[in-house]
């Protein structure tokens, strides 16, 4: 079956399988946030971007082979619950943005800045920082030498929007600002948007929108 990213809470996880790299995506915890196992193909390295609920769950999807490394993709608690579970049961690196660290209850091994880059395995990852819906926040970009670029955006970029500023206007222009100069400008309609909840979308279905976010404010 192919990939459609339209997972449930308690349901099974879907996967993105890619010439390098299976993305598996799992809904879990009251928030139904999404938490996304990466797995190289050549070296059976793993990678979890945000353990956020329900650790016995990440655990059995991550299975015996381990893990590399957690990227926490901002310091809300919803995206950091099973992080110290995670963390005992696999020894892994743990990543978050460096001006989110302290506001995540486990020490972050490896603070990350813009330009940043994440390898497990023969993958590597870009950071963007996106400031706005926190100060730290980051998004994760996997360039595939296949394909197109896949993007995993924490809770900074969603199918109709950007992630909530909380009726803040300095934060939702600087969120806009950095979603558009770090990301709509840079890659290319085909990428695939992995968000922090619900569907998946690309950044050719949100282009068009952006002038009327940035006319509504939100």
């Amino acid at each position: 079956m192919s990939y459609t990213g339209n997972v449930t809470v308690g349901g099974p996880a879907d996967a993105h399988e890619l010439a390098r790299l299976i993305i598996s995506k799992a809904a879990v915890g009251p928030m139904n946030n999404n938490a996304y196992l990466l797995r190289c193909r050549a070296t059976g390295a793993q990678l979890l971007v945000d353990a956020a609920a329900e650790p016995a769950t990440l655990l059995e999807l991550i299975g015996a082979d381990g893990l590399t490394g957690v990227v926490t993709t901002h310091r809300h608690a919803d995206h950091w619950q099973a992080l110290a579970e995670v963390v005992a049961a696999t020894g892994a690196t743990t990543y978050a943005g460096r001006p989110d660290t302290d506001g995540i209850p486990v020490p972050t091994d490896t603070a990350l800045d813009d330009g940043d880059t994440v390898t497990f395995g023969d993958i590597t990852l870009t950071v963007r920082r996106l400031t706005g819906h926190t100060p730290g926040s980051v998004a994760l970009v996997y360039d595939d030498p296949d394909g197109h670029p896949h993007l995993f955006t924490g809770d900074s970029l969603f199918p109709g929007g950007v992630g909530n500023t909380h009726g803040d206007p300095a934060a939702f222009a600087a969120l806009l600002h950095d979603v558009e100069t770090r990301l709509f400008a840079t890659l290319p309609d085909e990428t695939w948007v992995y968000p922090g909840h619900g569907a998946d979308t690309t950044l050719g279905a949100e282009r068009p929108h952006l002038p009327a976010w940035r006319e509504r404010g939100w």
